[in-house]
Protein backbone atom coordinates (compact mmCIF):
# COMPACT_ATOMS: atom_id res chain seq x y z
CA UNK A 1 0.00 0.00 0.00
CA UNK A 2 2.64 2.31 1.16
CA UNK A 3 4.07 1.57 -2.79
CA UNK A 4 0.85 2.67 -4.27
CA UNK A 5 0.79 5.51 -2.04
CA UNK A 6 4.27 6.98 -3.25
CA UNK A 7 3.36 6.04 -6.92
CA UNK A 8 0.02 8.21 -6.96
CA UNK A 9 2.38 10.99 -5.06
CA UNK A 10 4.58 11.18 -8.11
CA UNK A 11 2.02 11.30 -10.80
CA UNK A 12 -0.37 13.57 -9.20
CA UNK A 13 1.83 15.51 -6.63
CA UNK A 14 -0.53 15.44 -3.86
CA UNK A 15 1.42 17.13 -0.89
CA UNK A 16 2.35 19.96 -3.00
CA UNK A 17 -1.36 20.21 -3.58
CA UNK A 18 -2.10 19.48 0.25
CA UNK A 19 -4.25 16.42 -0.06
CA UNK A 20 -3.93 12.95 0.08
CA UNK A 21 -5.35 9.72 -1.16
CA UNK A 22 -8.45 9.15 0.67
CA UNK A 23 -9.53 12.87 0.08
CA UNK A 24 -9.35 12.13 -3.75
CA UNK A 25 -10.62 9.21 -4.08
CA UNK A 26 -13.67 10.35 -1.21
CA UNK A 27 -13.71 13.66 -3.83
CA UNK A 28 -14.33 11.48 -6.85
CA UNK A 29 -16.53 9.36 -5.50
CA UNK A 30 -18.89 12.68 -4.43
CA UNK A 31 -18.42 14.26 -8.13
CA UNK A 32 -19.33 10.85 -9.66
CA UNK A 33 -22.50 10.75 -7.03
CA UNK A 34 -24.18 14.11 -8.03
CA UNK A 35 -23.02 13.59 -12.56
CA UNK A 36 -24.48 9.89 -12.21
CA UNK A 37 -27.79 11.01 -13.43
CA UNK A 38 -26.04 11.40 -17.06
CA UNK A 39 -25.95 7.89 -16.96
CA UNK A 40 -29.92 7.84 -16.62
CA UNK A 41 -30.77 11.18 -18.48
CA UNK A 42 -28.95 11.34 -21.56
CA UNK A 43 -30.04 7.70 -23.10
CA UNK A 44 -33.64 9.56 -22.26
CA UNK A 45 -32.99 12.01 -24.19
CA UNK A 46 -30.69 10.55 -26.76
CA UNK A 47 -33.46 7.91 -27.67
CA UNK A 48 -35.57 11.07 -28.48
CA UNK A 49 -33.27 11.27 -31.76
CA UNK A 50 -34.03 7.84 -32.77
CA UNK A 51 -31.15 6.45 -31.11
CA UNK A 52 -30.50 3.24 -29.31
CA UNK A 53 -30.99 3.73 -25.80
CA UNK A 54 -29.00 1.09 -24.24
CA UNK A 55 -26.04 1.58 -26.63
CA UNK A 56 -26.49 5.72 -25.57
CA UNK A 57 -26.00 4.41 -21.54
CA UNK A 58 -22.78 2.24 -22.63
CA UNK A 59 -21.27 5.13 -24.90
CA UNK A 60 -21.97 7.87 -22.45
CA UNK A 61 -20.01 5.80 -19.81
CA UNK A 62 -16.83 5.27 -22.24
CA UNK A 63 -17.53 9.31 -23.29
CA UNK A 64 -17.53 10.26 -19.27
CA UNK A 65 -14.46 8.01 -18.74
CA UNK A 66 -11.99 8.68 -21.57
CA UNK A 67 -12.69 12.78 -21.18
CA UNK A 68 -11.74 12.22 -17.43
CA UNK A 69 -8.81 10.31 -18.04
CA UNK A 70 -7.61 12.76 -20.68
CA UNK A 71 -8.58 15.73 -18.05
CA UNK A 72 -6.21 13.96 -15.34
CA UNK A 73 -3.25 13.37 -17.45
CA UNK A 74 -3.81 16.55 -19.77
CA UNK A 75 -4.04 18.69 -16.48
CA UNK A 76 -4.04 16.77 -13.53
CA UNK A 77 -7.16 18.80 -12.35
CA UNK A 78 -9.89 17.52 -10.46
CA UNK A 79 -12.94 18.05 -13.46
CA UNK A 80 -14.55 15.53 -14.49
CA UNK A 81 -15.90 15.43 -18.38
CA UNK A 82 -19.35 13.80 -19.38
CA UNK A 83 -21.66 14.53 -22.54
CA UNK A 84 -23.35 17.77 -21.49
CA UNK A 85 -26.71 18.73 -20.38
CA UNK A 86 -28.23 21.46 -22.58
CA UNK A 87 -26.27 20.06 -25.40
CA UNK A 88 -27.63 16.97 -25.77
CA UNK A 89 -31.42 18.42 -25.83
CA UNK A 90 -30.00 20.82 -28.56
CA UNK A 91 -29.52 17.99 -30.38
CA UNK A 92 -32.28 15.50 -30.21
CA UNK A 93 -35.12 18.27 -29.91
CA UNK A 94 -33.40 21.14 -32.16
CA UNK A 95 -31.03 19.54 -34.46
CA UNK A 96 -32.99 16.52 -34.80
CA UNK A 97 -36.88 16.58 -34.96
CA UNK A 98 -36.83 20.78 -35.72
CA UNK A 99 -34.44 21.18 -37.90
CA UNK A 100 -34.86 17.52 -39.32
CA UNK A 101 -31.83 16.29 -40.08
CA UNK A 102 -30.56 12.61 -39.56
CA UNK A 103 -28.43 12.07 -35.40
CA UNK A 104 -25.83 10.80 -37.41
CA UNK A 105 -25.36 14.23 -39.24
CA UNK A 106 -25.80 15.77 -35.93
CA UNK A 107 -22.75 13.52 -34.42
CA UNK A 108 -20.56 15.28 -37.67
CA UNK A 109 -21.31 18.57 -36.77
CA UNK A 110 -20.26 17.54 -33.18
CA UNK A 111 -16.99 15.85 -34.82
CA UNK A 112 -16.17 19.04 -36.25
CA UNK A 113 -16.54 21.31 -33.44
CA UNK A 114 -14.17 19.13 -31.60
CA UNK A 115 -11.35 19.32 -34.10
CA UNK A 116 -11.90 23.52 -33.87
CA UNK A 117 -11.60 22.92 -30.28
CA UNK A 118 -8.93 21.16 -30.78
CA UNK A 119 -7.60 23.95 -33.19
CA UNK A 120 -8.15 26.73 -31.23
CA UNK A 121 -6.72 24.96 -28.01
CA UNK A 122 -3.14 24.50 -29.79
CA UNK A 123 -3.16 28.09 -30.34
CA UNK A 124 -3.96 29.45 -27.49
CA UNK A 125 -6.89 31.48 -28.53
CA UNK A 126 -8.97 29.15 -25.82
CA UNK A 127 -6.64 30.27 -23.00
CA UNK A 128 -6.63 33.73 -24.35
CA UNK A 129 -10.12 33.97 -24.22
CA UNK A 130 -9.97 32.68 -20.30
CA UNK A 131 -7.17 35.14 -19.66
CA UNK A 132 -9.39 37.98 -21.06
CA UNK A 133 -11.95 37.44 -18.41
CA UNK A 134 -11.54 40.11 -15.91
CA UNK A 135 -10.89 38.64 -11.79
CA UNK A 136 -14.19 40.28 -10.68
CA UNK A 137 -15.79 38.74 -13.69
CA UNK A 138 -14.71 36.24 -12.84
CA UNK A 139 -15.71 35.58 -9.71
CA UNK A 140 -19.19 36.25 -10.85
CA UNK A 141 -19.30 33.24 -12.79
CA UNK A 142 -18.41 31.24 -10.20
CA UNK A 143 -21.31 32.68 -8.07
CA UNK A 144 -23.70 32.22 -11.16
CA UNK A 145 -23.15 28.93 -11.32
CA UNK A 146 -23.92 28.29 -7.82
CA UNK A 147 -26.88 29.46 -8.21
CA UNK A 148 -27.39 27.74 -11.57
CA UNK A 149 -26.55 24.13 -9.78
CA UNK A 150 -28.64 24.84 -6.85
CA UNK A 151 -31.89 25.55 -9.47
CA UNK A 152 -31.53 22.25 -11.11
CA UNK A 153 -31.28 20.86 -7.93
CA UNK A 154 -34.23 22.42 -6.79
CA UNK A 155 -36.18 21.73 -10.01
CA UNK A 156 -34.70 18.01 -10.67
CA UNK A 157 -36.64 17.30 -7.10
CA UNK A 158 -39.54 18.86 -7.63
CA UNK A 159 -39.33 21.81 -4.67
CA UNK A 160 -39.64 23.92 -7.70
CA UNK A 161 -42.03 23.53 -10.30
CA UNK A 162 -43.44 24.80 -13.12
CA UNK A 163 -46.51 27.12 -12.77
CA UNK A 164 -48.77 28.89 -15.53
CA UNK A 165 -49.30 31.51 -13.76
CA UNK A 166 -46.10 32.48 -12.04
CA UNK A 167 -44.24 30.73 -14.55
CA UNK A 168 -42.50 28.72 -11.36
CA UNK A 169 -43.35 28.07 -7.92
CA UNK A 170 -42.91 26.13 -4.99
CA UNK A 171 -44.08 22.34 -5.00
CA UNK A 172 -47.66 22.60 -3.25
CA UNK A 173 -48.33 19.73 -0.87
CA UNK A 174 -52.10 20.69 -0.80
CA UNK A 175 -52.57 19.92 -4.49
CA UNK A 176 -50.68 16.78 -4.53
CA UNK A 177 -53.10 15.52 -1.39
CA UNK A 178 -56.16 16.86 -3.51
CA UNK A 179 -54.76 15.47 -6.88
CA UNK A 180 -53.21 12.19 -4.64
CA UNK A 181 -50.04 11.98 -5.99
CA UNK A 182 -48.60 12.80 -1.97
CA UNK A 183 -47.15 9.33 -2.83
CA UNK A 184 -45.45 10.04 -5.44
CA UNK A 185 -44.38 13.38 -6.07
CA UNK A 186 -45.01 14.56 -2.68
CA UNK A 187 -43.04 12.44 -0.61
CA UNK A 188 -39.81 12.84 -2.75
CA UNK A 189 -39.92 16.82 -2.10
CA UNK A 190 -39.71 15.91 1.66
CA UNK A 191 -37.30 13.62 1.37
CA UNK A 192 -34.92 15.71 -0.77
CA UNK A 193 -35.71 18.92 2.16
CA UNK A 194 -34.61 16.19 4.59
CA UNK A 195 -31.26 15.26 2.88
CA UNK A 196 -30.86 19.41 2.39
CA UNK A 197 -31.09 19.36 5.74
CA UNK A 198 -29.27 16.72 6.80
CA UNK A 199 -26.26 17.71 4.52
CA UNK A 200 -26.34 20.92 6.23
CA UNK A 201 -26.07 19.70 9.64
CA UNK A 202 -22.99 17.62 8.36
CA UNK A 203 -21.20 20.55 7.18
CA UNK A 204 -21.64 22.75 10.36
CA UNK A 205 -20.46 19.39 12.07
CA UNK A 206 -17.32 19.56 9.82
CA UNK A 207 -18.30 15.94 8.96
CA UNK A 208 -15.69 14.94 5.60
CA UNK A 209 -17.78 13.36 3.26
CA UNK A 210 -20.68 15.51 3.89
CA UNK A 211 -21.89 16.03 0.27
CA UNK A 212 -21.66 11.80 -0.39
CA UNK A 213 -23.54 10.99 2.54
CA UNK A 214 -25.98 13.44 2.35
CA UNK A 215 -26.67 11.26 -0.97
CA UNK A 216 -26.58 8.18 0.63
CA UNK A 217 -28.96 9.33 3.50
CA UNK A 218 -31.57 10.76 1.25
CA UNK A 219 -31.35 7.67 -1.47
CA UNK A 220 -31.63 5.13 1.68
CA UNK A 221 -34.33 7.07 3.03
CA UNK A 222 -36.19 6.92 -0.71
CA UNK A 223 -35.50 3.09 -0.96
CA UNK A 224 -37.11 2.39 2.87
CA UNK A 225 -39.69 4.26 2.18
CA UNK A 226 -40.45 2.42 -1.05
CA UNK A 227 -40.46 -0.47 0.73
CA UNK A 228 -42.70 0.87 3.23
CA UNK A 229 -45.14 1.73 0.73
CA UNK A 230 -45.39 5.30 1.37
CA UNK A 231 -43.43 6.15 -1.73
CA UNK A 232 -45.31 4.35 -4.80
CA UNK A 233 -43.31 5.39 -8.00
CA UNK A 234 -45.08 7.01 -10.90
CA UNK A 235 -42.95 7.64 -13.98
CA UNK A 236 -45.77 9.12 -15.43
CA UNK A 237 -45.37 12.15 -12.60
CA UNK A 238 -41.12 11.86 -13.02
CA UNK A 239 -41.43 9.40 -10.11
CA UNK A 240 -39.12 6.68 -10.49
CA UNK A 241 -38.26 3.73 -8.24
CA UNK A 242 -35.56 3.93 -6.50
CA UNK A 243 -34.47 -0.07 -6.26
CA UNK A 244 -32.30 -1.60 -8.81
CA UNK A 245 -33.62 -3.12 -11.72
CA UNK A 246 -32.41 -6.80 -11.95
CA UNK A 247 -35.35 -8.29 -13.12
CA UNK A 248 -32.70 -9.88 -15.87
CA UNK A 249 -30.18 -11.74 -13.12
CA UNK A 250 -26.93 -11.50 -14.27
CA UNK A 251 -27.42 -10.42 -18.09
CA UNK A 252 -28.83 -7.02 -16.36
CA UNK A 253 -25.11 -6.75 -15.26
CA UNK A 254 -23.95 -6.45 -18.93
CA UNK A 255 -23.50 -3.54 -20.74
CA UNK A 256 -25.68 -2.78 -24.10
CA UNK A 257 -23.11 -3.34 -27.42
CA UNK A 258 -22.33 -0.02 -28.67
CA UNK A 259 -22.07 -0.98 -32.56
CA UNK A 260 -25.35 0.75 -33.38
CA UNK A 261 -23.74 4.28 -32.79
CA UNK A 262 -19.82 3.86 -32.93
CA UNK A 263 -18.21 5.41 -35.78
CA UNK A 264 -21.98 6.71 -37.25
CA UNK A 265 -20.96 10.58 -38.68
CA UNK A 266 -22.30 11.50 -41.69
CA UNK A 267 -20.97 14.56 -43.69
CA UNK A 268 -22.99 14.85 -46.22
CA UNK A 269 -24.16 18.35 -45.22
CA UNK A 270 -20.93 19.41 -44.46
CA UNK A 271 -21.07 22.40 -46.83
CA UNK A 272 -24.82 23.85 -46.46
CA UNK A 273 -24.90 26.83 -44.30
CA UNK A 274 -27.74 24.90 -41.84
CA UNK A 275 -24.68 22.67 -40.91
CA UNK A 276 -22.73 25.55 -39.83
CA UNK A 277 -25.49 27.09 -38.07
CA UNK A 278 -25.56 24.13 -36.17
CA UNK A 279 -21.67 23.83 -35.97
CA UNK A 280 -21.91 27.45 -34.57
CA UNK A 281 -24.38 26.61 -32.09
CA UNK A 282 -22.39 23.24 -30.26
CA UNK A 283 -19.03 25.79 -30.80
CA UNK A 284 -20.68 28.95 -29.00
CA UNK A 285 -22.38 27.36 -25.80
CA UNK A 286 -19.83 24.41 -25.14
CA UNK A 287 -16.56 26.69 -25.45
CA UNK A 288 -18.41 28.88 -22.79
CA UNK A 289 -19.86 26.14 -20.77
CA UNK A 290 -16.62 24.94 -20.20
CA UNK A 291 -14.37 28.27 -19.91
CA UNK A 292 -17.32 29.16 -17.26
CA UNK A 293 -17.31 25.68 -15.16
CA UNK A 294 -13.16 25.74 -15.43
CA UNK A 295 -13.57 29.47 -14.18
CA UNK A 296 -16.02 28.90 -11.37
CA UNK A 297 -14.54 25.48 -10.01
CA UNK A 298 -11.17 26.91 -9.75
CA UNK A 299 -11.46 30.11 -8.72
CA UNK A 300 -13.83 27.63 -5.61
CA UNK A 301 -10.18 25.23 -5.27
CA UNK A 302 -8.01 28.55 -5.28
CA UNK A 303 -6.41 27.52 -8.42
CA UNK A 304 -6.31 30.54 -9.37
CA UNK A 305 -2.89 32.60 -9.75
CA UNK A 306 -2.78 36.17 -8.62
CA UNK A 307 -3.81 37.39 -11.98
CA UNK A 308 -6.94 35.22 -12.26
CA UNK A 309 -5.53 32.62 -14.40
CA UNK A 310 -5.67 28.91 -14.14
CA UNK A 311 -2.32 27.07 -14.35
CA UNK A 312 -2.43 24.51 -16.70
CA UNK A 313 -5.21 25.41 -18.51
CA UNK A 314 -4.26 24.68 -22.12
CA UNK A 315 -4.12 21.13 -21.22
CA UNK A 316 -7.58 21.34 -19.30
CA UNK A 317 -9.07 22.80 -22.54
CA UNK A 318 -7.13 19.97 -24.84
CA UNK A 319 -9.31 17.48 -23.01
CA UNK A 320 -11.98 19.08 -22.93
CA UNK A 321 -11.78 19.29 -26.94
CA UNK A 322 -10.38 15.89 -27.56
CA UNK A 323 -13.30 14.24 -25.33
CA UNK A 324 -16.17 16.14 -27.95
CA UNK A 325 -14.22 14.79 -30.87
CA UNK A 326 -13.89 11.00 -29.14
CA UNK A 327 -17.37 11.19 -28.02
CA UNK A 328 -18.74 12.21 -31.45
CA UNK A 329 -17.25 8.80 -33.14
CA UNK A 330 -18.32 6.75 -29.72
CA UNK A 331 -21.88 8.35 -30.45
CA UNK A 332 -22.70 11.15 -28.06
CA UNK A 333 -23.35 14.84 -28.08
CA UNK A 334 -20.57 17.21 -26.95
CA UNK A 335 -18.51 16.17 -23.88
CA UNK A 336 -17.54 18.48 -21.73
CA UNK A 337 -16.71 19.84 -18.26
CA UNK A 338 -19.16 19.41 -15.96
CA UNK A 339 -19.81 22.37 -13.17
CA UNK A 340 -21.00 19.32 -10.80
CA UNK A 341 -16.79 18.76 -10.16
CA UNK A 342 -17.49 21.37 -7.79
CA UNK A 343 -18.88 18.44 -5.59
CA UNK A 344 -15.39 16.88 -5.65
CA UNK A 345 -13.53 20.19 -4.39
CA UNK A 346 -15.76 20.88 -2.25
CA UNK A 347 -14.80 17.82 -0.52
CA UNK A 348 -10.87 18.56 -0.88
CA UNK A 349 -10.09 17.09 -4.48
CA UNK A 350 -7.45 19.06 -5.92
CA UNK A 351 -5.84 16.86 -8.32
CA UNK A 352 -6.33 14.72 -11.48
CA UNK A 353 -6.86 11.55 -8.94
CA UNK A 354 -9.90 12.74 -8.22
CA UNK A 355 -10.61 12.66 -12.02
CA UNK A 356 -9.28 9.21 -12.39
CA UNK A 357 -11.61 8.10 -9.00
CA UNK A 358 -14.47 9.37 -11.76
CA UNK A 359 -13.05 7.73 -14.67
CA UNK A 360 -13.19 4.34 -12.99
CA UNK A 361 -16.27 4.81 -11.91
CA UNK A 362 -17.91 5.31 -15.39
CA UNK A 363 -16.44 1.81 -16.36
CA UNK A 364 -17.95 0.47 -12.96
CA UNK A 365 -21.13 1.87 -13.98
CA UNK A 366 -20.82 0.34 -17.60
CA UNK A 367 -21.19 -3.08 -14.93
CA UNK A 368 -23.20 -1.93 -11.81
CA UNK A 369 -25.95 0.31 -13.89
CA UNK A 370 -28.62 -1.12 -12.94
CA UNK A 371 -27.21 0.71 -9.07
CA UNK A 372 -26.06 3.54 -10.58
CA UNK A 373 -29.42 4.59 -12.59
CA UNK A 374 -31.52 3.51 -9.68
CA UNK A 375 -29.99 6.82 -7.74
CA UNK A 376 -33.13 9.10 -8.07
CA UNK A 377 -33.07 13.03 -8.74
CA UNK A 378 -34.23 14.04 -5.09
CA UNK A 379 -31.34 11.92 -4.03
CA UNK A 380 -28.63 14.18 -5.87
CA UNK A 381 -30.39 17.25 -5.29
CA UNK A 382 -29.14 17.98 -1.87
CA UNK A 383 -25.98 17.89 -3.40
CA UNK A 384 -26.15 20.23 -6.05
CA UNK A 385 -27.96 22.50 -3.86
CA UNK A 386 -25.39 22.73 -1.14
CA UNK A 387 -22.48 22.70 -3.52
CA UNK A 388 -24.83 25.69 -5.37
CA UNK A 389 -24.04 27.95 -1.96
CA UNK A 390 -20.58 26.96 -1.49
CA UNK A 391 -19.66 28.56 -4.95
CA UNK A 392 -22.53 31.40 -4.36
CA UNK A 393 -20.10 32.64 -1.74
CA UNK A 394 -17.82 33.39 -4.37
CA UNK A 395 -19.73 36.64 -4.45
CA UNK A 396 -18.42 38.06 -1.53
CA UNK A 397 -14.59 39.21 -3.53
CA UNK A 398 -16.48 40.87 -6.00
CA UNK A 399 -15.71 44.46 -5.95
CA UNK A 400 -19.51 46.04 -5.34
CA UNK A 401 -17.96 49.61 -4.53
CA UNK A 402 -17.18 49.91 -8.58
CA UNK A 403 -20.34 50.13 -10.49
CA UNK A 404 -18.37 49.09 -13.79
CA UNK A 405 -17.49 45.82 -11.80
CA UNK A 406 -20.20 45.32 -10.10
CA UNK A 407 -23.12 45.69 -12.64
CA UNK A 408 -21.46 43.20 -15.15
CA UNK A 409 -21.23 40.83 -12.40
CA UNK A 410 -25.02 41.16 -11.43
CA UNK A 411 -26.17 40.40 -14.59
CA UNK A 412 -23.97 37.68 -15.27
CA UNK A 413 -24.87 36.43 -11.96
CA UNK A 414 -28.91 36.47 -12.80
CA UNK A 415 -28.38 35.22 -16.16
CA UNK A 416 -27.22 31.55 -15.48
CA UNK A 417 -30.08 30.45 -13.53
CA UNK A 418 -32.91 32.85 -15.45
CA UNK A 419 -31.74 31.88 -19.09
CA UNK A 420 -30.74 28.19 -17.48
CA UNK A 421 -27.33 28.70 -18.98
CA UNK A 422 -23.87 29.41 -17.97
CA UNK A 423 -22.74 30.53 -21.47
CA UNK A 424 -25.60 33.33 -21.62
CA UNK A 425 -24.44 34.69 -17.97
CA UNK A 426 -20.67 34.63 -19.53
CA UNK A 427 -22.34 36.36 -22.60
CA UNK A 428 -24.01 39.16 -20.49
CA UNK A 429 -21.15 39.78 -18.49
CA UNK A 430 -18.72 40.49 -21.19
CA UNK A 431 -21.53 42.43 -23.20
CA UNK A 432 -22.11 44.46 -20.53
CA UNK A 433 -18.55 44.78 -19.09
CA UNK A 434 -17.19 45.89 -22.18
CA UNK A 435 -19.96 48.46 -23.18
CA UNK A 436 -20.32 50.31 -19.50
CA UNK A 437 -16.79 50.09 -19.39
CA UNK A 438 -16.30 51.90 -22.68
CA UNK A 439 -19.12 54.74 -21.98
CA UNK A 440 -17.95 55.54 -18.57
CA UNK A 441 -14.37 56.25 -20.31
CA UNK A 442 -12.65 53.31 -19.25
CA UNK A 443 -11.34 51.64 -21.97
CA UNK A 444 -7.69 50.98 -20.54
CA UNK A 445 -9.51 47.65 -18.49
CA UNK A 446 -10.77 46.64 -21.59
CA UNK A 447 -8.67 43.65 -23.60
CA UNK A 448 -8.88 43.84 -27.20
CA UNK A 449 -10.41 40.22 -26.87
CA UNK A 450 -12.95 41.63 -24.82
CA UNK A 451 -13.80 43.74 -27.48
CA UNK A 452 -14.42 40.96 -29.90
CA UNK A 453 -15.95 38.19 -27.84
CA UNK A 454 -18.29 41.65 -27.43
CA UNK A 455 -19.14 41.51 -31.35
CA UNK A 456 -18.86 37.55 -31.43
CA UNK A 457 -21.62 37.25 -28.62
CA UNK A 458 -23.75 40.05 -30.27
CA UNK A 459 -23.59 38.46 -33.84
CA UNK A 460 -24.70 35.31 -32.27
CA UNK A 461 -28.12 37.04 -31.10
CA UNK A 462 -28.42 38.16 -34.37
CA UNK A 463 -28.16 35.10 -36.43
CA UNK A 464 -28.67 32.07 -34.43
Amino acid sequence: MQKETGLLERVFHLSENGTSVKTEIMAGITTFMTMAYILAVNPAIMSAAGMDKGAVLTATAIAGFLGTVLMAVFSNYPFALAPGMGLNAFFAFTVVKQMGYTWEMALAAVFVEGVIFIVLSLTNVREAIFNAIPLNLKKAVSAGIGLFICFIGLTGAQIIVGNPATKISLFSFKQAMLAGTFHTTGITVVLAILGVLFTAFLMVAKVRGNILWGILFTWILGILCEVSGLYVPDPAHGAFSTLPNLSAGLASFAPASISPLIGELDFSQVATFNFVVVLLAFLFVDIFDTLGTLIGVSSKANMLDDEGRLPRIKGALMADAVATTAGAVLGVSTTTTYVESAAGVSEGGRTGLTAMTVAVLFILSLFLSPFFMAIPAFATAPALITVGFLMFTAVAGIDFTDMTEAIPCYLAIIAMPFAYSIAEGISFGVISYVIINALAGKTEKISPLMYILTVLFILKYILL
